[in-house]
């Protein structure tokens, strides 16, 4: 620090002390427990034990500035006691497996992971057997320390977690930064878009002109009411267009694309709903002004008159203009309220959707209010009707009914549905899908997570957030006598008597279809089918998808086995309606070089299907020696897939979300198992968000530990993955460097998942140049 950081960062921690210590000027146990905010106490106790250096129960002023200046100017050896004196509970000078079996438990509990107790004996004993290298059955300070610099960036961080503990806020910039939408990268990354929306803006200063001195004779308020009007034609017919969702998917598939922001329909669709509510805003209060004069000039009708009746005569139909304006105004209100992120994010989804089903209202009393409205709704609304139509009729078509479910963590819903034969989709497409058990008129999108190679079923995974998505969890969480008829009880025997024979033939039969994948571990791969029970003999790759339990440390059919029997999992036979498929800009992916995947938590749905569909394409490429194990995968680019490099970035809250797709994810390690001569065509990155990072004091034990059993198992402690999951937030900067330096190509980023996040991935994005799109719908 700089004597002027030194004296700011003094005051500053005299300031807090002063603040927490209260009247008696010391800190006690309690005090300091919620000052570090720590969720296991076993952290602030040995903290507060080593920073009350006079044992009197209470750290004063002095202490606390003893203890900091320590650790943030000290020496490495001091700042290596310090965290030496933590792990040493019993203070005997050196750390024995309990001791580090009891500090690893509570990093553990810090970072919210949970474990069985063995786990976390192996923990212990692979750091143990790491760090005691004289086999004495204790770590001395030595010990630790050469230790300590088998992992480099350690030091820094605990250089920095000590800095962070009463670290102050950092003072504004005296530079002031060009703002964002400033920067020429922000410009020629959304290029497209800013081009539209100039365009868009231009064509409404016109109108607004052009109808204003048509109107000139009525007076300034006429004027500008005119004028609003004439912009009101345009914006309430372009506001359907960009809602055309079939027409919007077939063009994704042309030339268009490249020249229109297809991909930003849904924020082009929100600037124009807020254009209309402007719009009416302006053009109601403008005739409200121009009736108030008219009722001064010529005192013929009262200004409530001019409202609400008919007398008048304003309007081409009984002079209804009025009061089909002031129903327009509140309506139009009403939806963009009812449409604004705290209501749909707040669990009310409802609210939003039937309150945007009065566009049939707006669009039939603007008929009725403006002459000329006709002339611009004709042409789009025939096109639009005659999608719902067709909407209609797929949904109706085929039959579908909902075949399986499971109930994942953190209330998510796994619904498979049995898929019509003509039924086709991209991956990352999405539907609309209607369950009348659930709610009889509400529809409902979510994308496919399944691939499209997987024939028989379609599968959608739900999370619980708002009323119908949680009514859809609690219905299939009842006991199954409750909510399943005789009918489909039937259908479920029959299902499960039909699943009970295939499993059978698979223990029994040597010449079931096993792939046995050789890697390192030895794992065993059983590709078994799903209810239907149907073999294949062709030649290429098989895309089936496994269940969510199908994988995993035993064998494969005893864990599925297990998983079905469990009572998150039914067969079921409900009946539902599906809308689809409409597509979505990641339907890009495979026109690019280098894709960047990243999904937080539920985002994942979208790549859980585009990557199986990846994985399918990567195992028809690939290619095997006939005289020896070796295998490699053909880097042939054509029409169809151009990838060469797809990372894979999965960011999630708690650990047990991770067990959404754990299997899917590690099917396609599995199909990874021989290294690639230009590197793996899939890298997967797995984030978890709670857990302590690597910069915190309290989690720098238990994440040597998991990394040095990780190499030792060849497998994560956390997933089971072969893939590490790092502890908090990823370094946007450092990944997006990496990704640059492979020049594997021209970069696509691809996210779903929270809008705060994707402004953030999108900033970085623009600085290092590569295209970004959000899932959006």
């Amino acid at each position: 620090m700089s004597l002027e950081e030194d004296t700011r960062w003094l005051e500053w921690v005299t300031k807090q002390f002063e603040s927490i210590a209260g009247d008696d000027k010391e800190i006690d146990l309690d005090e300091f427990k919620t000052a570090l905010k720590v969720k296991e106490s076993f952290f602030a106790e040995r903290f507060f034990a080593l920073f009350d250096s006079d044992g009197s129960s209470s750290i004063s002023l002095d202490e606390l500035l003893e203890a900091l200046d320590l650790l943030i100017h000290g020496s490495e050896t001091d700042k290596l006691r310090f965290l030496f004196q933590v792990y040493d509970v019993d203070g005997s000078g050196s750390i024995d497996p309990d001791e580090l079996r009891t500090v690893l438990k509570s990093c553990l509990r810090e970072s919210a992971i949970s474990l069985p107790e063995e786990k976390l004996d192996d923990l212990t004993l692979a750091l143990f057997e790491s760090a005691d290298k004289d086999n004495s059955g204790s770590i001395t300070f030595e010990e630790l320390k050469a230790e300590l610099e088998n992992f480099p960036e350690v030091m820094e961080n605990l250089t920095i977690s000590a800095a962070n503990w009463l670290k102050p806020p950092d003072l504004e910039q005296k530079k002031r930064k060009t703002p964002r939408y400033l920067t020429r990268a922000y410009w020629h990354n959304n290029s497209r878009k800013l081009l539209f929306l100039c365009l868009y803006a231009l064509l409404n200063v016109l109108l607004f002109i052009m109808a204003m001195l048509k109107n000139a004779h009525g007076g300034p308020w006429f004027m500008v009411a005119k004028g609003c009007g004439q912009c009101l034609n345009l914006n309430c017919t372009f506001i359907m267009v960009l809602m055309l969702r079939r027409c919007l998917t077939w063009l994704r598939a042309t030339w268009v694309v490249r020249i229109l922001p297809l991909d930003q329909n849904i924020l082009l669709h929100q600037i124009v709903g807020y254009a209309i509510l402007i719009f009416t805003i302006v053009h109601t209060g403008a005739h409200v002004m121009n009736f108030a004069r008219m009722t001064q000039n010529d005192g013929m009708y009262q200004l409530w008159e001019y409202l609400f009746t008919i007398r008048p005569g304003i309007g081409w139909v009984n002079g209804t203009a009025s009061i089909t304006g002031v129903v327009l105004q509140v309506l139009i209100c009403l939806m963009v309220v009812c449409s604004s992120t705290f209501v749909r994010r707040s669990g009310h989804f409802e609210v939003f959707y039937w309150s945007h089903l009065s566009y049939i209202w707006v669009w039939a009393l603007l008929i009725v209010h403006c002459a000329n409205f006709w002339k611009w709704f004709v042409v789009p609304g025939v096109v639009f009707l005659i999608e719902k139509l067709v909407g209609v009729a797929v949904s109706r078509m085929g039959g579908l009914y909902i075949v399986e479910v499971n109930l994942l963590p953190s209330k998510v819903t796994h619904l498979v549905i049995k898929r019509p034969p003509f039924f086709h989709f991209k991956p990352g497409d999405y539907v609309y899908i209607n369950i009348p058990v659930i709610a009889k008129y509400e529809w409902h999108p979510f994308t496919i997570s399944s691939a499209p190679e997987q024939q028989d079923t379609l599968w959608l995974h739900v999370r619980s957030m708002g009323q119908w998505t949680n009514r859809l969890y609690e219905y299939f969480r009842q006991p199954e006598s409750q909510t399943i008829s005789n009918k489909r009880l039937t259908a479920s025997l029959r299902n499960r008597r039909h699943e009970s024979r295939t499993q059978n033939e698979i223990f029994k039969s040597a010449s079931c279809n096993e792939t046995v994948a050789s890697n390192k571990d030895d794992a065993v791969e059983l590709t078994m089918y799903r209810t239907s029970g149907t073999r294949t003999n062709s030649p290429k790759p098989v895309c089936d998808p496994v269940s969510q339990a199908e994988l995993g440390d035993t064998c494969p059919v005893a864990k599925e086995l297990t998983a079905k029997l469990s009572e998150n999992h039914r067969y079921c036979n409900i009946k539902c309606y599906v809308d689809g498929p409409f597509g979505t800009p990641t339907r890009q992916i495979f026109a690019s070089e280098h894709a960047v995947l990243i999904g937080a938590g539920i985002g994942i749905t979208p790549f859980a299907s585009i990557l199986q569909s990846i994985m399918c394409r990567y195992r028809m490429r690939k290619q095997n020696c006939p005289n020896c194990s070796y295998s490699w995968c053909e880097t042939i680019k054509d029409n169809e897939m151009k990838l060469r490099k797809v990372d894979f970035i999965w960011i999630n809250r708690d650990q047990k979300s991770f067990e959404w797709f754990v299997s899917l994810l590690t099917k396609l390690e599995m199909d990874q198992a021989d290294e690639e001569p230009e590197g793996r065509f899939l890298e997967m990155h797995m984030y978890m968000t709670s857990a302590l990072s690597k910069n915190d004091m309290k989690a720098i034990g238990l994440q040597m530990a998991l990394d040095l059993l990780a190499k030792k198992e060849k497998r994560d402690s956390i997933t089971g993955l072969r893939t590490r999951t790092q502890p908090g937030r990823p370094d946007w900067a450092k990944v997006f460097q990496k990704v640059s330096e492979e020049k594997k190509g021209k970069v696509h980023v691809f996210y779903c998942g929270a809008p705060a996040l994707a402004k953030v991935i999108k900033a970085q994005c623009e600085h290092f140049g590569f295209n970004f799109y959000k899932e959006n719908f």
